[in-house]
């Protein structure tokens, strides 16, 4: 198990997702009205897809995986599989309420371009290692 407080030796890099105060009081509410907050924890992971090739996801999660990272952070189980670890390590998960409304905003160090829907990114290379496109379309 992965502590919230590793990390890696590059400098300003922490390893694994990091949730904020305010982010963790958002998904802990969101948890006791659906009645999951003693069974599930969050899961993050990246998908292909979106404007930018890849995209962003968050679901609800009971049934951790062999492989996954599992942080504890403000109380939250936090999931992460290998692969969507690659692309968001370091990545900082925040709860922004504005007038126009609230939502959760990922800081990623490591997406090079990031599109206007704000849930889609690039990053320089692929998980296998290919490069990827310069920008978002």
């Amino acid at each position: 198990m992965a502590n919230d407080t590793m990390t890696m030796p590059f400098a300003e890099t922490t390893y694994g997702v990091t949730l904020t105060p305010a982010a963790a009081a958002k998904l802990r509410e969101i948890l006791v009205q659906k009645g999951l907050a003693e069974t599930h924890g969050l899961r993050v992971f990246v998908q292909g897809g979106g404007c930018g090739g890849l995209k962003y996801g968050m679901t609800f999660d009971n049934n951790p995986r062999p492989d996954d990272e599992v942080y504890e952070q403000h109380g939250l189980r936090v999931y992460v599989d290998p692969i969507s670890l690659f692309y968001i390590n370091g990545s900082r998960i925040d709860w922004v309420d504005t007038l126009m409304g609230g939502g959760f905003n990922i800081e990623n160090p490591n997406a090079t371009s990031s599109c206007g829907c704000g849930s889609s990114f690039r990053t320089a290379r692929s998980h296998t290692g290919e490069a990827m496109p310069e920008s978002c379309h």
